[in-house]
């Protein structure tokens, strides 16, 4: 995913030339994979699902984010944005980060958290996975208490309200189908993106965001199609 994100970030300092050239012919196998079992969504009926891969300790989720917010307001109205949270980097912290979203998801403050969590990641270093010289990870990794804490700064919600939340069946029973929902999908990279449960996008083959978000919105207008 580095070549990806770097390519990316060119596109984002760089503006594009006024003459573009024709939108590509989008391939299957090459430029997205056909997911076999289609996997459920979880938007409205009558919705179509644009669900991002992350976790906040991904730092190419962190970069992904303006790109991200391009993609939403491109979506036309029957498309939708989803989350799911991956787990699979235990050594980053993501298991713990996955745990939280879910516990801010039940409690109804996740997405005006949203953005707020990565900056605490990666901005002001409140829940930082790294020292910011040595680029080493920290020992001990941010713990449920720390984000208890941050979450109460961001959101207004008492650690303790989050602590139970985090710390029941429910969100251990999200946690587990997530994970499985990830392995389903083959994701083993973030940021991923999937479209209406059917359609992996093979980011590495993607050169710039106008791609991503040219890709997507192809795939939502063929999910359109009765």
């Amino acid at each position: 995913m580095n070549r990806f994100i770097v390519i990316l970030l060119g596109a984002l300092v760089f503006p594009l030339p006024v003459a573009t050239p024709a939108a590509p012919a989008w391939t299957e196998g090459v430029h997205y994979e056909r997911l076999a079992p289609e996997q459920h969504t979880n938007v409205p009926a009558g919705k179509i699902e644009v669900l991002e891969v992350f976790s906040y300790g991904c730092i190419a989720c962190n970069r992904f984010q303006p790109v991200l917010e391009q993609l939403k307001k491109s979506l036309p109205p029957n498309a939708q944005m989803a989350f799911l949270p991956a787990s699979f980097n235990p050594g980053e912290d993501w298991p713990m980060f996955q745990r939280s979203y879910f516990a801010a998801k039940a409690l109804g403050i996740a997405e005006r958290a949203h953005q707020a969590m990565y900056d605490a990641i990666w901005k002001t270093g409140e829940l930082a996975i790294s020292d910011p010289v040595t680029h080493k990870l920290k020992n001990p990794q941010p713990s449920l208490e720390d984000a208890a804490r941050f979450y109460a700064s961001a959101a207004g919600v008492k650690p303790e309200a989050f602590l139970a939340a985090a710390k029941s069946f429910s969100v251990d029973l999200k946690m587990k189908v997530a994970d499985e929902q990830i392995t389903a999908m083959k994701v083993d990279s973030t940021p991923s993106i999937v479209v209406n449960g059917k359609y992996r996008l093979r980011m590495e083959s993607l050169q710039n965001s106008k791609e991503v978000i040219g890709l997507v919105n192809y795939l939502v207008a063929r999910e359109s199609t009765p």
